[in-house]
C-alpha cells in the first residue's frame, strides 16, 4: 500500500519539475540575443506508478500515480534544416565576397577620362600623327616624349591599383586560413567535451549550440557538409574530404610559390598536398587573387609588352633628327642581369633556368610563300606542351596563324623585316613564369634552317628553359631576356630619349642610305599601330582591348552582384525558418513562466493540504 508521506514526495517532485521549467524559461530569456543560441524545453513525463503489474501487487484496480519527473532538457533544433543551411551557405558568402571585390575593380577601371590609359594612349598616337606632319619640329618630338611618359605613368598607376587589390586579397586569405584552422580546432575540442558529457547521461545543449555556431561560421568560410549519424564522431567534410572527425581536425597551411608576386598557395598541413577550395569566402578570395586579379594583371602586362614591343620594333630601326638609331622608345627592367637569361630559380647559388622572352629569326620570309616543308613544332602550354603541324603547301602566314591559334603559351608574328618572331606569353599556371619561352622544338626544318631560329631539328636540338645557357640551341637568332615579373609596373620612356628629344626616331633611310629631314615614314608607321590588330590574348586592336577589358569587368561585377542577391534571398528564408523553430520568443517564454508559476503554486498548496492531513492523523486521531 502507499506510504502516508507519499503525497509530500509527489508534491516535491512537482515543485522541482516546475522549478526546472521556470529556470529553463529564464535561461531562454537571458540568451534571447545570444548568437547561435537555441531555445530549450524541459521534457516532463509522469513518474513510475506505485503498483506495477506483478504477482505481489495489491488486489485493487488501477495504479497509484506518483507525480511527475523531469526526463531531460532538450534544445529545439531542426537538424535537417541545419544541414541544408550549412550545405548552401558558402555560396552566399562566395558571391558576396566576389561582389565586394569587383566593386573595387570597377573603381579602378572607371578612371577619369583625362588620366585613363586609353585617353593617354590616344594622345600618344595623336602626338606621333602630329610628328608625321611636322617631322622637322622639335616641339612635336617633345610632345611625343611627354605623352609617352604620361602613358607609362598611367599604366604603372593601374598596375599599382591592381596589385593593391591583389595584396589586400592575399592578406584576407592569410586571415581567413587562420579563422578556418581556429574553427576546426574548436569544433574538434567541443566534440570531445560533448562526447564526455553524453557518456555521463547529460544533454550538453549549450556546448552543441557553440559547436553549431562554429559550423555555421565555418560554412561561410569554406564549402563544408556535416555528418552527425554517429553520435560519438561528429564529422565535417570539405569537398568530400574529412576536415573534422570527432576530436581530430585537419589544418590548412600556406606555401610560397616562385614567380607569383610573393603570393602563397593553399596546402594541407599534414600532407603538403595542394588544397582546392571551391566555395565560401576563402574559395572566392583564392579565385579572385589567382584567377580574376591575376588575369587582369596579366592582361595589362600583355598589352604593355605587345604595345611597347611594336613601338620599339619600328623605333629602333628608324632614325632621329640627330641621326641616332637603334634606340628602344620604351624600356623595361630585365628579370635577370645575365645576358643569356640564366637564372637561379631554386636559390641554390647555381644557374638552373633560362628566362628568355623573344626569339627573332635570321631569315626574311615571304608571308604568302609556300614553305615546302613538313614537320611538327612543339611549344610549351598551360599543361605540358602542344604540337603544331605544318605541311609543304602551307604558306608562312598560315603556319604563323596556326601557332597563334594553338593553346601554346608561345605566339608568333613577322616583324617589319619579315623575320619570324616567337614570344612568350603570360602563363596560365601560377608555378610557371610569365613572358618566358619554356619549350620550342621542331621535328622538321621550319624553325631551324627555314626561319633561322633553332640550330637544328629533333628533340636533341630543342630549346628548353629548364637549364642554363639554353640559348645555345638557337642558330644565331636574336633573343631578348625576359622582363621583370610585371612589365606594366616598370615601363618607362628611354632615358636617352628623354635627355635628347631629337633622338625620337621618325625617319627611315632611303634607297641611297640617306636620312632626309622631312621623312616621317617611321612616325606614320608607329601611329598606324593604333588600328593594327595585335596579339593581346587573341588578335585585336588596342582600342578593342580597352573596350573588352571594361566590358568584362562590368559584366563579371554584375554577375557577382546578381548571384549574391539571389543567394541572399534564399538564405534569408532559410534563416527565418530556423529562427522560427530555434529562436527565443520572449512573449512565449513569459507566458510559460506564468503557467509554470501557477503549477508551482498549486504544488505548494497541495503539499500544504497533505501536511494538514498528516497532522490530523498524527496529532488528532484518538484524542
Amino acid at each position: 500500500m502507499g506510504s502516508t508521506f507519499s503525497g509530500i514526495e509527489l508534491g516535491k517532485r512537482s515543485i522541482m519539475a516546475h522549478t526546472d521549467a521556470i529556470t529553463t524559461a529564464g535561461h531562454n530569456i537571458s540568451n534571447a540575443d545570444t548568437e547561435g543560441y537555441s531555445r530549450q524545453r524541459v521534457n516532463i513525463r509522469e513518474f513510475d506508478p506505485l503498483y506495477k503489474p506483478d504477482l505481489e501487487r495489491a488486489e485493487r484496480p488501477g495504479m497509484i500515480g506518483q507525480g511527475v519527473d523531469v526526463q531531460s532538457v532538450r534544445r529545439v533544433r531542426d537538424e535537417m534544416l541545419d544541414q541544408r543551411i550549412t550545405a548552401v551557405q558558402h555560396e552566399e558568402s562566395y558571391w558576396g565576397t566576389r561582389s565586394k571585390y569587383y566593386t573595387m575593380l570597377e573603381q579602378i577601371y572607371n578612371e577619369p577620362d583625362d588620366v585613363s590609359i586609353r585617353s593617354n594612349m590616344d594622345k600618344f598616337w595623336e602626338s606621333w600623327q602630329e610628328l608625321s606632319l611636322h617631322p622637322e619640329n622639335q616641339a612635336s618630338r617633345q610632345a611625343v616624349v611627354s605623352r609617352g611618359e604620361s602613358l607609362a605613368d598611367s599604366i604603372r598607376t593601374k598596375w599599382d591599383s591592381l596589385m593593391g587589390v591583389g595584396s589586400l586579397l592575399n592578406g584576407d586569405i592569410e586571415a581567413t586560413v587562420r579563422q578556418v584552422n581556429d574553427c576546426t580546432r574548436q569544433i574538434a575540442s567541443l566534440n570531445r567535451e560533448i562526447v564526455r558529457s553524453k557518456a555521463m547521461g547529460d544533454s550538453p545543449n549549450d556546448l552543441m549550440d557553440r559547436r553549431d555556431l562554429l559550423v555555421d561560421r565555418l560554412s561561410k568560410l569554406i564549402n563544408i557538409t556535416t555528418d552527425s549519424r554517429d553520435a560519438d564522431e561528429f564529422m565535417v567534410h570539405l569537398d568530400g574530404r574529412i576536415l573534422v572527425q570527432g576530436g581530430s581536425a585537419r589544418q590548412l597551411s600556406l606555401e610560397a610559390v616562385v614567380d607569383n608576386n610573393g603570393y602563397d598557395k593553399l596546402v594541407w598541413q599534414d600532407t603538403g598536398s595542394d588544397a582546392q577550395i571551391s566555395g565560401g569566402t576563402l574559395g572566392a578570395l583564392v579565385e579572385l587573387r589567382d584567377v580574376d586579379v591575376r588575369s587582369e594583371i596579366q592582361s595589362l602586362n600583355t598589352m604593355t609588352m605587345n604595345f611597347a614591343d611594336l613601338v620599339n620594333d619600328v623605333h629602333r630601326n628608324a632614325y632621329g633628327a640627330n641621326h641616332v638609331t637603334g634606340l628602344d622608345f620604351f624600356v623595361q627592367r630585365p628579370f635577370v642581369e645575365n645576358a643569356d637569361g640564366n637564372y637561379d630559380r631554386d636559390g641554390d647559388g647555381q644557374f638552373d633556368h633560362s628566362y628568355v622572352f623573344r626569339f627573332t629569326g635570321t631569315t626574311a620570309l615571304n608571308p604568302q610563300e609556300q614553305i615546302g616543308l613538313e614537320g611538327t613544332m612543339v611549344f610549351s602550354s598551360a599543361s605540358g606542351t602542344v604540337s603544331v603541324a605544318y605541311h609543304p603547301t602551307d604558306t608562312v602566314e598560315t603556319v604563323v596563324n596556326r601557332i597563334n591559334d594553338s593553346n601554346g603559351e608561345v605566339k608568333a608574328y613577322l616583324d617589319r623585316s619579315n623575320r619570324l618572331v616567337l614570344k612568350g606569353t603570360t602563363a596560365q599556371a601560377a608555378e610557371n613564369p610569365d613572358f618566358v619561352i619554356r619549350h620550342v622544338e621542331d621535328s622538321g626544318f621550319f624553325l631551324a634552317g627555314y626561319s633561322g631560329i633553332l640550330g637544328g631539328s629533333g628533340a636533341e636540338n630543342a630549346y628548353d628553359f629548364n637549364q642554363a645557357d639554353a640559348v645555345n640551341a638557337l642558330a644565331g637568332a636574336q633573343f631578348a631576356v625576359s622582363p621583370v615579373l610585371n612589365p606594366a609596373g616598370y615601363i618607362e620612356v628611354n632615358a636617352a630619349i628623354k635627355n635628347d628629344v631629337l633622338s625620337v626616331a621618325a625617319a627611315f633611310r632611303d634607297g641611297a642610305g640617306n636620312v632626309n629631314a622631312g621623312d616621317a615614314r617611321a612616325a606614320v608607321e608607329i601611329a598606324a599601330i593604333r588600328n593594327t590588330p595585335v596579339m593581346i590574348g587573341h588578335k585585336r586592336t588596342l582600342d578593342d582591348y580597352f573596350a573588352d577589358s571594361v566590358t568584362n569587368i562590368g559584366l563579371r561585377g554584375e554577375q557577382a552582384e546578381n548571384n549574391f542577391n539571389s543567394h541572399l534571398a534564399v538564405m534569408n528564408d532559410l534563416r527565418a525558418m530556423r529562427e522560427s523553430i530555434s529562436g527565443v520568443n520572449i512573449d512565449e517564454e513569459l507566458a510559460d513562466i506564468i503557467k509554470f508559476q501557477h503549477g508551482y503554486n498549486a504544488a505548494a498548496k497541495f503539499i500544504t493540504v497533505w501536511d494538514s492531513l498528516i497532522d490530523t492523523i498524527i496529532n488528532r486521531l484518538g484524542v
